[in-house]
């Protein structure tokens, strides 16, 4: 399931010009045609495309099928002997195995530049390569395009076995139908990232529908190139494609690398090697034969994890977890105009989200509070506050209003419980939660994606947990002080009268 490589931008696709944005994305099944494309270009449309039911390649997700025939393959292609084995693993179902022992910094892999799919491999079909290029086409969407077409050239394909083993249909929430993501994550704030990929996903295949599909369907059959299989291409480079800084940040599918599953116990990244001229990584932990062995995918939170790759890593495991709080500034504020603009300034709006770890939060979110509790007679801040609580701002963030910081402090907590109260909502509910399917295999993927649901807000909320003990331990010394200063305060007053 979790089988992809180093860090991946956690921003959204490049925009490719999009003039159209589609509804979320609907499950219309379809059937393919399992012919190779035609590579003649014609303007004629005397078939009427069908809409498709499923992905007609790869293998399910947990498969070995194609696992041998993948090794033979890259074998063949130039892949040096490796001291790793493709095989059935407890952690992400498939996985590299040490054949043999491996130490400590040792360097494995050394997947050669012939092996990387790349904007700049060769096409099947040369014509519908070259009027993506003429049409200055992004990086991400020209490679989900020639995922696609290479897919569905079936054996004629130099990528046939490689595509022959990636999965069929991951768990990413790239693949969550609306209704799954509103129903299993409504409690937890990657519902909203999720919506956007789809979002982003969708526009980006309209767009280039409308540009240039259209244009040449004889190239882009809509039974071929549609939303369907655009969800499957982009699901494989989100979770699959490498940046690799020693090629000035060139983005690659590396095969074999790519079957390399995470552990957030390791901290060991893929990049090219210029002295090998491979992708490479060195290991930062000693493998004995029958051990998996792990990459990092990056410093990602739990949900950012199941956003790209469909798993959750388990509870209290991933010290890099964090969940996101909402925050809002209330219309009914005296300053909210005044509050609002000066955010809009620094590209935030009334309502922001920020990352809370187990050990903190950070600056930018006490900004925020400061900006959200501060009352009109202190809007000569505002402008200020704002700028600090954006984090593309330079402007000095840890600042201190005491004046109005145990008020911030209430507006965090109370934000904090707010998120907690949701949290609890779902996991009491999903124990009884109707499934409401009568196909086995449609209750199997339901069960697995109502687990990864209460994983993820079973962790999120551990979080939330600590962040609220943190607060309310603040807030009670805060005023215990408050209380005794006053103390203090009425002692002196007695014995000077």
């Amino acid at each position: 399931m979790a089988e992809a490589s180093r860090v991946l931008q956690t921003t959204l696709i490049p925009s490719f010009h999009p003039q159209h944005r589609s509804p979320i994305f609907q499950s219309l099944p379809l059937n393919f045609r399992r012919n190779p494309i035609q590579c003649t270009v014609s303007t004629s449309n005397s078939t009427k495309a069908t809409v498709p039911q499923k992905i007609p390649w790869g293998c399910e997700s947990d498969s070995l099928e194609n696992a041998s025939a993948l090794q033979k393959w890259l074998t063949d292609s130039g892949l040096p002997p490796q001291k790793m084995a493709l095989q059935k693993v407890e952690v992400g179902e498939r996985g590299l195995v040490a054949l043999k022992n491996i130490r400590k910094g040792e360097k494995l892999l050394f997947v050669p530049p012939s092996l990387f799919i790349t904007a700049d491999s060769e096409w099947t079909c040369g014509e519908a390569g070259m009027v993506l290029k003429q049409n200055g086409v992004p990086d991400w969407p020209f490679l989900a395009t020639y995922l696609i077409s290479e897919a569905s050239s079936l054996e004629s394909s130099r990528w046939s076995n490689y595509i022959s083993a990636l999965p069929r249909q991951p768990y990413s929430l790239l693949y969550w139908t609306r209704e799954e993501l509103d129903r299993y994550l409504e409690a937890s704030q990657i519902r909203q990232r999720a919506i956007e990929r789809v979002t982003n996903v969708v526009g980006t295949y309209n767009d280039l529908r409308l540009r240039i599909f259209s244009k040449y369907p004889a190239l882009f059959p809509e039974e071929v190139f549609n939303i369907e299989t655009f969800k499957w291409s982009f699901g494989i480079l989100f979770s699959r494609l490498v940046r690799l800084p020693s090629l000035g940040g060139k983005v690659a599918l590396v095969p074999w690398a790519d079957m390399l599953n995470h552990s957030c116990e390791v901290d060991a990244f893929l990049d090219y090697d210029k002295s090998s001229q491979g992708v490479v990584f060195s290991t930062d932990v000693s493998y004995e034969p029958g051990e998996q062995v792990f990459i990092s995918y990056g410093k990602k939170s739990n949900g950012e994890l199941l956003l790209s790759y469909g798993f959750v890593p388990r509870e209290g495991t991933n010290p890099r977890d964090s969940v996101e709080l909402s925050l809002s500034i209330s219309k009914s504020d005296k300053g909210y105009k005044e509050k609002l603009e000066a955010l809009r300034k620094h590209g935030l709006s009334a309502s922001q989200c920020y990352p809370i770890q187990v050990t903190g939060w950070p600056l930018e979110l006490m900004a925020y509070a400061y900006l959200a509790v501060s009352p009109p007679s202190m809007s000569g801040q505002f402008e200020e506050m704002a700028a600090a609580a954006s984090n593309k701002s330079t402007t000095k963030k840890d600042l201190r209003y005491s004046e109005i910081e145990e008020e911030a402090l209430q507006f965090i907590l109370d934000s904090c419980e707010v998120s907690i109260s949701k949290y609890n909502k779902f996991l009491q509910a999903s124990g009884s939660m109707d499934l409401d399917v009568t196909s086995p295999k449609q209750l199997n993927r339901r069960l697995f994606l109502k687990q990864l649901a209460v994983d993820l807000s079973t962790s999120e909320r551990r979080i939330l947990f600590r962040a609220q003990y943190i607060l309310r331990r603040r807030l009670r010394d805060m005023r215990r002080g408050e209380l005794r200063a006053l103390t203090i305060f009425n002692g002196f007053r007695k014995f000077f009268k």
